[in-house]
């Protein structure tokens, strides 16, 4: 997964989806936006978004964690089915919060919400569609995480 521009990004994804068949004009990629503050990260994905010609849904990580056992998994669930039929991209800010390396399990609320993030990771890997994923701290973010990224971009602080 070698560093790249997002305009390379965009072209390798039309490039991708002018394939013959079932898929063919379907955006599909997992893509890491690095850099140092949200308001960067969030216009990066606007803008590849936008070049794709995709709707972006920013996922407000507020509503899809939940503190009851298995109402996570479900708020996931419904969230990528909805992206799906809709065909729009999933952005996901601060994925270091999410994706982090994995706490040593000391208790049950550690081990479910390592597999919380487990079924996060698998949901995003079968998506047919385009997740944008951002941090600011990738040295934070968990190997099995960094493996499964098409495209890794480095953007650098906005200009004021």
């Amino acid at each position: 997964m070698a560093e790249t521009t997002l305009s390379d990004v965009a072209k390798r994804m039309r490039r991708k989806g002018k394939g013959k068949g079932k898929g063919k004009g379907k955006v599909k990629g997992k893509v890491l936006v690095a850099g140092p503050d949200a308001r960067s990260r969030a216009a990066a994905a606007a803008a590849l978004a936008d070049e794709l010609d995709v709707r972006l849904v920013t996922v407000d990580l507020a509503e899809v964690v939940s503190r009851y056992i298995g109402e996570t998994e479900k708020n996931i669930d419904r969230l990528f089915d909805r992206a799906a039929r809709s065909g729009s991209a999933l952005f996901f800010d601060e994925a270091d919060a999410l994706f982090g390396k994995r706490t040593r399990v000391r208790d049950a609320h550690d081990r479910y919400a390592n597999l919380e993030t487990g079924y996060l990771l698998l949901r995003i890997e079968a998506f047919e569609g385009l997740v944008i994923l951002a941090t600011n701290a990738t040295t934070k973010l968990s190997a099995p995480f960094r493996r499964r990224m098409d495209h890794v971009v480095r953007i650098k602080r906005r200009a004021e």
